[in-house]
Order: C-alpha cells, then structure tokens, then sequence
C-alpha cells in the first residue's frame, strides 16, 4: 500500500468520533416525537401560566394584556381597599400555613402508620408478600372521589364511628368531625398512605436481617437496634415515601373539598377559586407557579439526599 493511500484513510480515533457522533444524532432524532410532546403538552401550559402571571385580570375572568406584577405581590400581600396600601394577606397565610402544616401532620402519622405495615408484609413468607401489598394496592383501583365519600360516611354526624361511640355510650352526641381540618387529615392520611408503604417496604425488602441479628447478639436492645440498624438502611425509603406523600398533600384539592366542606380551603382549592369564582387568572397562575416552586424545592431536597447517600455507600 503506497504512502499516499495511508495518508487517505481516516485514523481509528476519527473513526470512532464519527460513529459516536452519528449515534447521538440518531437518538436525538428517535427522541425528538417525545421532546415535541413533553414541550407542547408539559412546557407549554407551564409557559402560559407563566405569561398570565404578569398580566392584568379580565372582568369577567380571563386576562387583560397589559403587564402587571399584581398577580405576584397579591400572593402574600394584599392592597388595603381605602388608601391602597400594601398588607399581609391573612387569608392566603393561613391557608399556606394549613396546607404546610396538614400535609407535614399527614406525612408524620402516614409514616407512623406505614413503617410498621412495610415490616410486617416484608417479614412475610415470600407466597404471603405479594397478598399483603395486593391489598395495600386494591385502594388504588378506586377513584379518589369515591374513597373521600367512603370516609366521609365514616366520620359524618350519622356515621360509623359516631354511631359506634354513641352505641357504647362514650358520648352522649354525635361529635362533629366533618368539616373541619382533622377530616382533612384524616381522609389524606388514608388515601397517601399507600404512597409511603411502598417505599418503606422496598426498603425493608432489601435489608440484610443479619446485621438486626448481630446487633442483638451484641446486646442491644430493640429499640438501639431499630435506631442505629434499622433506620439508617431503610432511610432512602423513608425520604422517598415522605416525599410522594408531602407533594400530592400540599396540592390536594379533592379530599379538602369534600371533608372540608369549602370552608376549611388548602393550595389547591386556594388556587381553583382564583380561577372559578375569584375571576383573577393572574393571581391564580401566580398560586400555581408558587406551588410548583415549593414542590421542586422539596424535589431537589430528595434528589441532594439520595445522591448523598449513594456516595456513603460507594
């Protein structure tokens, strides 16, 4: 082969970045329907809400087009109705404020209540496991509509646990638990606690029982055991659960609709009356965006913590 023939042919290196670039141009390509469908349908409302944000709201709903950041100050302040001067929102506040704090109370109790139901279906014989996480599961094939009913004939004025207090003389009256925020946390206690028994159980699922063993052969107690054993192997479960529990409560809208009654309003139903009753598309995007900001703070907060547990275990 002549020298000028060696000269011609391409080296392996550039060869190989050939092929590297044509291959990623291929899966851009292959992924480019998908792209178009995330950026019309998932980026393009998001980028809608965005604009009605910093407009004016209609008369009768919709938007006015002319700029305004009203939208965005009235979600925590408001503008006195005399001499036009700004004050605290006490109203969105204490709907911030209820929302934060029932879904922080229903991630706790969902937590209490879900550790120990994870253990018990991870500690079953391996035929009993998928029975236990069947049944745990069975409430998904409901609509949520239809389970926030099913807890409100429980708790009701003429519901079941009324009557049954009422039958064994505890109380003299039916108590009044509907309407109120422990029907909220009651109904989103139930219907998200699937939500953190998942996860908790993959976690428990992977853990090694030995080691709780050799923690009792070196006479630890249960609970050192479940502390400084236990917990620190089922963490990621434990963050992940909370997590899928804590976002959907902060948003939920139907549960605080039906057992709240319209009076007892979260972020959700906060954000639907801005664009139902309230007619201000501005302030409603601005709630919207608010919400989604929240959610991806407590995203990147999991995504940092995990990250940083997989660089314990490497």
């Amino acid at each position: 082969m002549t020298d000028s023939a060696l000269a011609s042919e391409p080296a392996p290196g550039a060869l190989e970045a050939h092929a590297a670039r044509q291959d990623s141009r291929n899966r851009w390509l292959l992924s480019l329907p998908a792209l178009l469908i995330i950026f019309l349908f998932a980026s393009g409302p998001l980028f809608v809400m965005v604009i009605y944000s910093f407009l004016s709201p209609g008369d009768y709903g919709n938007v006015k087009w002319d700029f305004s950041t009203d939208g965005w100050v009235n979600v925590l302040l408001q503008r006195d109705i005399f001499d036009d001067t700004l004050m605290w929102a006490d109203a969105h506040l204490s709907i911030f404020w209820r929302s934060l704090s029932l879904s922080l109370i229903t991630t706790v109790l969902t937590l209490i209540f879900g550790v120990p139901t994870a253990w018990f279906i991870a500690t079953q014989r391996p035929g009993k496991r998928e029975f236990w996480l069947f049944l745990v599961t069975v409430p998904f094939w409901t609509n949520l509509l239809v389970r926030t009913i099913a807890i409100q004939e429980l708790i009701r004025a003429e519901g079941v646990i009324n009557n049954v207090l009422l039958a064994l003389h505890i109380i003299d009256e039916p108590l009044q638990m509907m309407f109120t925020d422990f029907a909220i946390g009651f109904g989103m206690t139930y219907v998200y606690l699937p939500l953190m028994v998942l996860p908790v159980y993959a976690a428990v699922e992977k853990l090694d029982f030995r080691l709780v063993e050799a923690a009792y052969d070196l006479y630890a107690s249960r609970w050192t055991a479940f502390r400084r054993v236990i917990l620190p192997l089922i963490k990621p479960g434990i963050i992940a659960g909370s997590i899928l529990v804590f976002i959907p409560c902060l948003g939920a809208y139907v549960t605080p609709r039906v057992l709240g009654g319209g009076k007892n309003l979260m972020f959700g139903n906060l954000i639907e009356l801005q664009f139902g009753a309230g007619r201000n598309w501005p302030l409603g995007a601005a709630l919207s965006l608010t919400l989604m900001a929240i959610v991806m703070v407590a995203l990147i907060y999991y995504v940092r913590i995990t990250s940083r547990e997989e660089k314990k275990d490497v």
